[in-house]
């Protein structure tokens, strides 16, 4: 039987149950992100509007990696908050620039070269993301262009810089513990 002075009793190591809470919780919050895009209502008729949300959207983006990067130092599982903090930025990053450009292409019909519904502006979003760039759906307005070029470079920097201060978090949240997963 283990008592509370054991140090591989409960107080000493959480269960890998709430692990896997942390886990399915993000995954949860995840989807969503992504669901409250697709179901919930975007209008915005003034590309003025349009920039305040996208700041608005990015500025939430960054509160919610400094949270996540301090949870990681504190978590018991620290990889697991860190890959819980990956999949809790990415999708909200990329649905951020989907709505942006979901509005953009409402406000202006020129804005792209065609019409862009939900989809089509999540699909273009992660292709500039991913950075394959298929070219059935362009920015055809400067304005459009300068969001885009925006996306790209903040993209590059979700996955270099934020990418390497996630992990950066995990490494030192496990040299905290001992060294424990």
């Amino acid at each position: 039987m283990r008592t509370d002075a054991d140090p591989v009793g409960p107080r000493s190591r959480p269960s890998r149950g709430r692990a896997l809470v942390t886990l399915a919780g993000s995954l949860l919050v995840s989807a969503a992100i992504v669901v409250g895009y697709f179901v919930l209502p975007l209008t915005s008729t003034l590309a003025v509007d349009t920039a305040v949300e996208l700041l608005a959207g990015l500025t939430v983006l960054g509160l919610i990696l400094a949270w996540q990067i301090r949870a990681i130092l504190r978590s018991p599982y620290p990889a697991v908050q860190g890959f819980s903090a990956l999949v809790v930025t990415l999708p909200l990053f990329l649905t951020i620039f989907s709505v942006t450009y979901f509005l953009m292409g409402e406000a202006d019909a020129r804005a792209f070269s065609e019409p862009l519904t939900r989809l089509d502006a999540m699909y273009f979003t992660v292709t500039v993301f991913a950075t394959v760039g298929f070219g059935d759906i362009v920015a055809v307005s400067e304005t459009g262009r300068g969001v885009v070029i925006v996306q790209m470079l903040l993209g590059l920097v979700l996955v270099g810089l934020i990418a390497r201060v996630i992990f950066g978090a995990v490494q030192e949240g496990r040299r905290r513990q001992g060294g424990r997963p």
